[in-house]
């Protein structure tokens, strides 16, 4: 049972940024496997059966939605070896990543982080989005302001189409939503002091559940958009 990401884990953290390499790390795999991997491990499995109320066919396995503490090098300048933070992600299974519509928190020294949207820009699924939404514009409205984001403290980061004209009976309020290019909503500043403890594991619980509706919106324009790009 998960009881909070003691201090240990962020001391992981912090002495992997600076001994940045792989006799370290074999050095101290130990620490890694017990202050971090199964910290987040935890953290995953008491989260599991709420993300499988939100989505029944959402991945729930530890292993699966964890990212790897080794970087991935070949395409980056920076060669460090190993993350100094990691971050997990819930989506649907055999589903990849990028594009996919994700929950996600991020845990670093100085990171903290959690929320729902799209990793990177997918046009397909935005461009139905878009389709959706015009149809039926208060629905829209109503789920969006049903989520309470302002009072909740939520940001929503979302690159917009300067130029995309908006059609006549999108209201006000959802012009931003319907010219954005990727869409994610979430905390970018939390309280870091709550992390030591299980009050965090609620927090994102209660943030991930408000978030759900405007998940399934986007995991209904996410469905349509393969779909037709199946056909």
């Amino acid at each position: 049972m998960f009881a909070g990401f003691p201090e240990e884990t962020l001391q992981f953290f912090l002495d992997i940024r600076f001994h940045n390499d792989k006799a370290y790390f074999a050095e101290h795999k130990p620490r890694y496997e017990k202050d971090v991997k199964a910290v987040f491990h935890a953290f995953i499995e008491d989260l599991a059966p709420d993300m499988q109320k939100i989505d029944p066919m959402m991945e729930i396995r530890p292993y699966k939605c964890l990212a790897r503490i080794h970087r991935d090098t070949r395409f980056s300048k920076d060669k460090s070896p190993f993350r100094d933070h990691l971050w997990l992600c819930f989506r649907r299974a055999a589903e990849p990543r990028e594009e996919s519509v994700n929950f996600f928190f991020e845990l670093g020294p100085t990171t903290l982080g959690w929320g729902m949207g799209t990793w990177g820009e997918n046009r397909p699924m935005m461009d139905a989005f878009r389709r959706r939404m015009a149809a039926d514009p208060k629905r829209y409205a109503k789920i969006i302001d049903g989520c309470h984001l302002t009072e909740n403290d939520f940001t929503v980061w979302n690159q917009t189409w300067k130029r995309m004209e908006v059609p006549p009976g999108i209201p006000l309020g959802l012009k931003g939503w319907y010219c954005s290019r990727e869409v994610y909503v979430g905390r970018a500043h939390p309280d870091m002091s709550k992390i030591g403890t299980r009050e965090i594991l609620d927090i994102v619980r209660e943030d991930f559940k408000t978030l759900a509706p405007l998940y399934q919106l986007l995991r209904g324009a996410y469905e349509e958009a393969a779909d037709d790009q199946r056909i």
